[in-house]
């Protein structure tokens, strides 16, 4: 269990420095840190879980690495935090954008990262 927090902790981190480093080049209000972020750890969240069940990998490295690291790497509260930013801001259109296109890529990701060696 320690290690799933460490790991956690690594994913967290990242998460935090890929996210600002995004945002000092982005110049828009949409969240493109988050969105991408989430983006990417859902399909490598497949991807694990995909050679988990294939045992291509051991159930330490699925719970480190799946659950620790890309479990605190991808974000649900920031995505909500955001999205309720974007609402108070009257940026209805762009929310909703970030809503529905987050949702479809990241099932869509996480879909194709199952499936991408099979």
């Amino acid at each position: 269990m320690i290690i799933i927090g460490l790991f956690g902790g690594f994913g967290a981190v990242s998460r935090f420095a890929l996210g600002n480093l995004v945002s000092k080049y982005n110049k828009t209000s949409f969240p493109y840190g988050t969105f991408f972020i989430n983006i990417i750890g859902s399909m490598l969240l497949g991807m694990t879980y995909h050679f988990y069940v294939d045992q291509v990998i051991s159930a330490d490295i699925w719970l480190s690495f799946g659950v620790g690291f890309l479990g605190a790497f991808t974000t649900f509260s920031t995505f909500s935090y955001e999205a309720i930013q974007l609402f108070i801001s009257k940026k209805y259109k762009m929310a909703m954008f970030y809503v529905l296109l987050s949702t479809i890529l990241c099932i869509l990701s996480a879909y194709l990262g199952l499936n991408i060696y099979t």
